[in-house]
């Protein structure tokens, strides 16, 4: 049994896609979203039913390691029953931890963060990069002073032996635990700007603002504080907060579409058609390749 993965940017269509392929084949989605994985923000990070989708509490600490234990599992048991699992995400590290066997940092000892942030903020941005330079360099020079976050876990990285910057050959060698087609969903920028003001419309007319108030009543980890849109939704009026969600979309989708083409052996499907369109190019190159079932579910 294979595993059909689908990649793209944010509005590309991907869990549309998704969702006609598993009515069409035995299937299963799961996802490979890194914001998608907490509860309580379903409009935020536009969830759909999926396996690894709100499994988190807003105050758990994310980690690659575990995401990639929890999808192994699921992709795993649909496998032992019969069905094909359909992986759907646009972070792009967590789609390739799901489909390979990542060897991934350690874990940090306990306090470790906290006691980088507070060198951070004691010390100033200079004096923590200048120490992150000193352990190490090659992450250093990929890592700007004033991005706290990331020189935080680049320090917290190399005191337990790792690096904020993976072998690259490594992270994106071909090898899969099973065999694995990943179509990429293109959709040209046009059409995909498009999609993506619709879309913050909609979480605003849905009552994005309410779900956000509620989360911020609660604690957030550092992994949850950084899903896209929190902090605007949270801070600006309701006008400002959606044109800034939609520049940072508009961002973020540019990223994925870099991360997309930077995948080896990814089959590019062009998505500015319905879902239905897609999902047929797509079963057809996987039938092709006899990776899933010729029939169609009943």
């Amino acid at each position: 049994m294979s595993v059909i993965a689908l990649f793209g940017p944010t509005a590309s269509g991907k869990t549309a896609v998704a969702e006609v392929i598993a009515a069409r084949i035995p299937a299963e989605l799961v996802s490979a979203d890194s914001m998608q994985v907490y509860r309580g923000l379903p409009v935020l990070t536009n969830q759909a039913p999926a396996r690894l989708v709100a499994v988190w509490p807003l105050e758990h600490e994310a980690s690659v390691g575990e995401y990639q234990r929890l999808a192994h599992a699921a992709i795993d048991e649909i496998v032992a029953a019969g069905r094909t699992p359909i992986l759907v995400g646009g972070t792009g590290l967590y789609l390739r931890a799901a489909l390979a066997e990542l060897v991934l940092p350690p874990a940090p000892a306990p306090g470790a963060r906290e006691r980088w942030e507070r060198l951070y903020d004691e010390q100033g941005a200079d004096a923590a990069h200048a120490e992150l330079a000193e352990r190490d360099s090659g992450a250093a020079a990929a890592v700007h002073p004033n991005d706290r976050r990331r020189v935080v876990r680049a320090l917290e990285l190399a005191e337990a032996g790792a690096s904020l910057r993976p072998d690259r050959d490594r992270l994106w060698g071909e090898e899969t635990r099973l065999p694995s087609l990943v179509f990429g969903l293109d959709v040209p920028k046009d059409v995909l700007e498009e999609r993506i003001v619709a879309r913050t419309h909609a979480m605003f007319e849905q009552g994005v603002e309410a779900e956000v108030s509620a989360a911020l009543r609660g604690r957030l980890s550092s992994t949850a504080a950084q899903v896209m849109g929190l902090r605007e939704i949270a801070e600006l009026p309701r006008e400002e907060a959606l044109e800034a969600l939609v520049v940072r979309t508009r961002r973020y989708a540019a990223y994925q579409r870099k991360w997309m083409r930077r995948i080896p052996g990814i089959i590019m499907i062009r998505a500015d058609r319905p879902p239905g369109e897609v999902a047929d190019a797509v079963l057809e190159v996987a039938r092709a390749r006899q990776l899933v079932p010729a029939h169609r579910a009943g």
